[in-house]
């Protein structure tokens, strides 16, 4: 079986698990128990893996039967017991190696065993396994990690003894649904990405909160990697800092390093308010590969600017980005002070309306984008044509030459929304002096619940992006003078339209068919007639 393949049937067979078991339980709920679990079984596996390899002909080769006369669960606990003078420099190579480090008793082969043997003592071990984790796994801290995982919650029994079963259950069909998979980042992390995508769709409107899909995920991430000055010369070489103000899962911070490969990007940072989701996000990273040293994420509000690493108390020391992904809530209502109008990222620009914060996630991204980066970000239609504050800030944005690219994508591809949305792209030094326009919001695949981007609308809109090129009813870059001319509105149909222009009728010649099939018609009336006449039949 190919490795693609591989990812997808795992993603699938977890999917089923998830649907048979979870019963009456919220799937929100569900997911957070199922994708802990997985997280689970990654770091345990890898560090199995790196185990065996540091340790080498130490590493005790006991079969799974002997084990079990020993009351050990695995290898790993054997050679614990046996060495115990020799842990703490073993971990110490492991926290170098790996970047982390897990006691025996807290992995995912001993954990599994434990659900299946169906033993009182699962809850119990796994509840200090994850409060190990948060709290003492990792050089840096991942505290409050398991946050979000009740495993005292009623949701999953009464007593102990019923959590414990229905954690028994749930872990053993897991364990038995991946035993025969891979497990390696790419296989776990793609099936993990699968399932969130499974759990937002049956999410509705609440997956806006957390999941891009991925075809939007990818023309964003297809962007912002290629160069930011001249973007026809193809993807950067590397990109030092990449940040997600909205990061949810960080589904888009992981595909932007997919496309530059693991040594193409110097660190990742992304900001997220919703706990959960956060937490979520932090997984998604180290169960993708990703070393804790290599990315931030930080729970907080991206409005309020309550990161430190963002918040520049000294100008000289402002943090920079080469490339800035988002996808905020759409017209999110936000309460900001009047002495937010003087902070250093609205400053000259104004505030976006109480009622819709679209641009001010713009511009609190945008101020952090290095001179030679790019930023692409998700926002509703009327960003582009909407008047009052939004107009003021959309006028000063084009006339210092930062909006590059406008993106009008079809409607409903959204969990979250049937709405059209687009993507705006932007740059603090651009040098064409115009706007390019596409206009795709036609080209899709229709679904039942929703719509969908096809690999070929992807290329061709990440093609268009590259080359700038002109097609009738698709792309045009636009002067800057004729969107000056139309008041800097940028609804996309104002200057490149779908709209097929109506077919001209000859109305004479319509006239003249239509005599002609009346005369044909009282010709045959007469003929038919004359026949009645002669067999003696009234006439009609």
């Amino acid at each position: 079986m190919s490795t693609q393949n591989q990812q997808q049937q795992l993603g699938k067979t977890l999917w089923n698990i998830a649907d048979q078991l979870r019963g009456a339980m919220n799937a929100d709920d569900f997911r957070d128990y199922m994708l802990s679990f997985l997280f689970l079984r990654y770091l345990s596996d890898n560090y199995e893996t790196a185990a065996k390899k540091e340790l080498g002909t130490d590493y005790p080769d006991t079969p799974a039967d002997i084990l079990k006369t020993l009351g050990a669960f695995t290898p790993l606990e054997i050679w614990y017991g046996e060495n115990r003078a020799d842990v703490p420099a073993f971990e110490q190579l492991m926290r170098r190696r790996v970047h982390y480090v897990i006691e025996p008793q807290h992995l995912w082969s001993h954990i599994a065993e434990l659900a299946r043997t169906h033993s009182t003592d699962l809850l119990d071990t796994l509840e200090k396994g994850f409060k190990f984790i948060e709290t003492q796994s990792f050089d840096s801290t991942f505290q409050g990690l398991f946050s979000e995982i009740n495993l005292n919650s009623e949701k999953l029994g009464r007593t102990y003894a019923e959590r414990n079963a229905k954690l028994c259950n749930i872990i053993q069909k897991i364990a038995e649904g991946i035993g025969g998979f891979s497990t390696d980042a790419d296989t776990l992390g793609d099936a993990y990405e699968y399932l969130i995508g499974q759990f937002a769709s049956g999410s509705g409107k609440k997956a806006g909160e957390f999941y891009t899909p991925q075809p939007i995920s990818t023309i964003l991430s297809d962007i912002v990697v290629l160069d930011g000055q001249n973007p026809a010369a193809g993807k950067r070489a590397k990109l030092e800092r990449v940040l997600d103000i909205t990061c949810g899962s960080g589904s888009l911070l992981l595909n932007v390093r997919k496309h530059m490969g693991p040594h193409g990007i110097g660190k990742i940072y992304g900001q997220e308010l919703n706990i959960t989701t956060y937490n979520l996000a932090r997984m998604n990273m180290l169960l993708h590969g990703v070393k804790d040293t290599e990315f931030e994420i930080h729970h907080g509000d991206s409005l309020k600017n309550d990161w430190d690493v963002l918040n520049e108390m000294n100008p000289a020391k402002k943090m920079e980005f080469d490339a800035i992904v988002a996808n905020p809530p759409f017209s999110y209502r936000w309460e900001p002070a009047e002495s937010l109008g003087e902070d250093f990222r609205f400053k000259g620009y104004g505030l976006a309306p109480k009622s819709a914060a679209d641009f001010a996630f713009l511009l609190h991204g945008f101020h952090f984008l290095s001179q030679e980066g790019t930023m692409a970000i998700i926002l509703p239609h009327g960003v582009l044509f909407r008047g009052g504050a939004e107009e003021r800030i959309r006028t000063k944005l084009l006339k210092d030459g930062h909006i590059d690219t406008v993106i009008g994508l079809p409607a409903n591809l959204f969990f979250s929304t049937g709405i059209p949305v687009c993507i705006l792209v932007l740059k603090k030094c651009k040098k064409p002096n115009d706007v390019l326009f596409i206009n795709a919001s036609e080209q899709y695949e229709k679904g039942k619940r929703q719509n969908f981007l096809r690999q070929g609308d992807i290329d061709k809109i990440v093609a268009t992006y590259r080359d700038r090129t002109k097609e009738d009813r698709y792309s045009r870059p636009v002067p800057m003078a004729e969107i000056e001319q139309n008041g800097y509105n940028l609804n996309i149909s104002r200057y490149v339209s779908t709209a097929t222009s109506a077919e001209t009728i000859d109305l004479q010649a319509v006239h003249d068919t239509l005599v002609a099939i009346e005369e044909k018609a009282a010709d045959a009336a007469n003929r038919h007639n004359q026949f009645l006449q002669e067999l003696g039949l009234p006439l009609i």
